[in-house]
């Protein structure tokens, strides 16, 4: 039995070229891709509040509140909206004096709201 191993190192190669390709994109500025509607991918900043902001717009569209931006039509489903309602439950409860006031006042508030359109919804629907 031999003990010698093959080793395949080209993956190196296509990690220094990526590093490369990488390096000119406007994503190596801390920036990430923001696509819709089958557009050109627009570029915003990647931090806190937009990630924040990005969970509220998606609980918003599964309350049914705003259209889903694919399709242009209400979207209800409760399951998936109480998913993202729980969330940003967890993200304040795990970043709680890790906030900077303007953070911690749309966590807040957002959460606030969607909590009770969420119960407002529940209601409606007879489920409560």
């Amino acid at each position: 039995m031999s003990d010698d191993k093959y080793v395949d190192e080209s993956w190196k190669d296509a990690v220094s070229s990526e590093k490369v390709n990488k390096a000119d994109s406007p994503l190596a500025e801390g920036s990430t891709p923001v696509t819709g509607e089958g557009e050109e991918a627009e570029y915003g900043e990647l931090n806190f509040l937009n990630y924040l902001s990005s969970l509220v717009f998606q609980a918003m569209i599964f309350l049914g509140d705003m259209p889903n931006p694919i399709t242009q039509q209400p979207e209800k489903n409760l399951r998936q909206a109480k998913f993202l309602i729980d969330t940003l439950t967890l993200l304040r409860e795990k970043t709680k004096g890790n906030l900077n006031k303007q953070e911690e006042d749309l966590l807040n508030g957002s959460l606030y709201e969607l909590q009770m359109r969420y119960v407002e919804i529940f209601k409606q629907e007879g489920k409560a």
